[in-house]
């Protein structure tokens, strides 16, 4: 046996916490057999080669820049981690493909995290005629799922790789994830984020000992100099969930659900978000091998952002032109490769929920546990609760789970989802009432609404200055519009639509025209917070925006506005998360609507148009100008 020490000519990185250069040379004991030369030269050329920087896999040019983390495409594979190669063959199956419930048993998770507890949603149940289970992801350090797959993904690193260190981009869940795992594993991490980030996103990172790198205006800026720093410092870069280890970081919240599961209990389904498509994968490749086979697992996602139910039904991926900000940790605008592939073949199907659904669900999690989960934590129990309505399983006595999966929310958005939590419930109703405009229509309208309790009532006296307050323009009496909401008594959505149906026919019935309007953005958004009357606007058009939360966004809107075109309504409300919306009229001429258009596309942030909205109408339009034909245009783009 000869020992051998090898000095090569390696060009060695400076150690990103150290500040030293590796050393160049190694010591190899090896025999002198033909085999052993020849493994020999084999290892010089991979010291030779092990640090070539590595090329991004994706080139794909993005049309727009996004605002949120994943609004413009699936992050970039920065290193060959996407494919099977760092699975060993033990680890495969015969037709190649990762052997999951191996993946998923031997995985490196609980070196860091302990399991999560299994609760039942007492108060959900009852209510509910059904077993309902929250599986607490949100109690990790993190508050997140994502631990499991960065830290697994990290704990299967090479030496040589953990010494270089980690990158990845994201200002999520993720980036705290990837930031404990290195802390954890004394692997340095590197979390690179947009200029504008939340301070408190970068402190998190930095607080669990990551290094944040803030560059770029938004995501897309981020993500290029993510690339490359990655291949200019040969750092491996740290997927959120398109790889097999992340995915069976992942899967190991199935593992936990069928083992801490009452063994009387026969299971009838889990529910997951779904935003990459990670945390349903690895879900699936255990409980379809381990679990009963009446087990569904069912994934969730926003109306807004859908691209798995899309990509299932296409067959294969499918990217969206864009996705609803409220979710921020699903939206993804195309699920992961790897995850697809899974869900394909073993997801049992889709559910989607609205933003007053998640609220719903945030507010139900709250009552249960007295925590306060973020949007996408509570996506999966509201995509349960409309699986049960959809499928009319109220008090079937079904046993459900949901994985309550993060609770990072921003406290700005309180106040948004407190708001829209009775109406994502079905407990709250909002009418446009039409009534004359004479003494006793008050106390006619809200004896037909008692003994309900109000919860907000606006009116603004709109007839003719001087006219007597029981006065008609000779013809007829003027009406007044109301803009009403209370919580009905219904407990079920078919007797809410009941109890609805019942009262507009009672205002019928009383001279009154009332109209439902719990669905309306605009009313919901905008028009609650508003004060004021009818007033007659010459060539007033009305939109809705919704800009990014950063310095500059409003100013360029309002720099872009022609000298002639008037602003006429403005009103902008934060709800605390990365967009506001704001409605604006404006008033343009007829002759002007080309230049005004050629405006509306250069300025690059998604509206719709409300000029046509019978609740704009009705409540701050008197009158009729030349304005009133145009179109309503919803444009959807992604945000600058």
């Amino acid at each position: 046996m000869d020992v051998w020490r090898l000095s090569l000519p390696v060009t060695c990185p400076v150690h990103p916490r150290t500040g030293r250069s590796k050393r160049d040379s190694i010591c190899v004991c090896a025999s002198t057999t033909k085999a052993s030369v020849r493994k020999l030269d084999l290892l010089v050329n991979w010291v030779r080669n092990r640090n070539q920087p590595v090329q991004s896999q994706s080139s794909k040019k993005k049309a727009m820049p996004a605002t949120i983390e994943y609004s413009s495409e699936a992050p970039a594979r920065i290193s060959s981690t996407g494919d099977y190669s760092r699975l060993p063959k033990h680890m495969l199956l015969p037709n190649q493909r990762p052997d999951y419930l191996r993946l998923i048993l031997t995985s490196r998770v609980y070196d860091i995290v302990k399991e999560t507890p299994l609760v039942r949603a007492t108060g959900l149940s009852t209510r509910l005629g059904n077993d309902i289970w929250l599986k607490r992801e949100d109690l990790h350090q993190v508050f997140s799922f994502k631990i499991r797959g960065a830290y697994n993904f990290m704990a299967h690193l090479s030496p040589d790789e953990r010494w270089k260190g980690v990158i990845t981009c994201s200002a999520g869940n993720h980036a705290q994830g990837v930031a404990m795992a290195g802390a954890s594993l004394g692997i340095p991490c590197t979390i690179v984020m947009p200029i504008g980030t939340p301070g408190i996103k970068v402190r998190n990172v930095e607080r669990l000992g990551g290094k944040a790198v803030l560059h770029g205006t938004d995501f897309d800026e981020a993500k290029a100099e993510c690339a490359r720093l990655a291949a200019q410092h040969g750092l491996v870069f740290v997927p959120p969930y398109d790889d097999p280890l992340v995915i069976a970081g992942q899967g190991t919240v199935g593992m936990e659900i069928l083992k801490q599961l009452p063994r009387d209990i026969e299971l009838d389904g889990i529910f997951a978000a779904v935003g990459g498509g990670g945390l349903c994968a690895g879900i699936s490749e255990y409980v379809k091998r381990i679990g009963t086979p009446g087990i569904k697992v069912v994934g969730v996602e926003t109306k807004d952002g859908d691209a798995m139910e899309k990509s299932l039904a296409a067959g294969q991926r499918v990217t969206l032109s864009e996705v609803g900000p409220f979710s921020d940790g699903t939206a993804v605008k195309i699920v992961g490769e790897e995850p697809f592939r899974i869900c394909k073949e073993l997801l049992d199907g889709v559910v989607k929920a609205d933003t007053d659904e998640i609220c719903a669900a945030i507010k139900d999690i709250f009552e249960e546990t007295r925590s306060v989960t973020e949007p996408a934590g509570a996506l999966a129990l509201a995509g349960l609760k409309r699986y049960i309505i959809d499928n009319n399983l109220i008090g079937a006595q079904r046993r459900f789970v949901a994985v309550v999966s993060g609770a990072n929310m921003n406290f700005d958005r309180l106040r948004f989802v407190a708001e829209r939590a009775e109406l994502g419930e079905g407990r709250e109703a909002l009418l446009s009432v039409e009534v004359d405009e004479r003494p006793g229509s008050f106390i006619a309208l809200h004896s037909i609404i008692h003994p309900r309790a109000t919860t907000e009532f606006m009116y603004r006296y709109s007839a003719p200055i001087g006219l007597p307050v029981n006065g008609s323009n000779g013809v007829s009496p003027y009406k007044a519009h109301i803009f009403l909401s209370f919580r009905l008594q219904a407990t079920t959505p078919a007797a809410r639509q009941q109890e609805i149906r019942q009262l507009l026919e009672q205002m019928k019935n009383q001279g009154m025209k009332g109209t439902d309007i719990s669905d309306d953005e605009l009313a919901k958004g905008h028009l609650r917070y508003m004060i004021g009357g009818h007033s007659t606007v010459n060539d007033e058009r009305l939109f809705r925006f919704e800009f990014p939360e950063r310095p500059g966004a409003l100013r360029k809107f309002l720099l872009g506005i022609h000298s002639g075109w008037n602003i006429s309504l403005f009103n902008y409300r934060n709800n605390g998360a990365d967009l506001a919306r704001i409605l604006a009229g404006i008033q343009v001429p007829p002759n002007e609507y080309p230049e005004f258009e050629e405006f509306l596309t250069k300025l690059g942030y998604p509206y719709v148009e409300e000029t046509q909205n019978p609740i704009y109408r009705s409540f701050l339009r008197s009158g009729g100008s030349s304005g009133d034909s145009t179109p309503t245009k919803e444009i959807h783009l992604s945000l600058p």
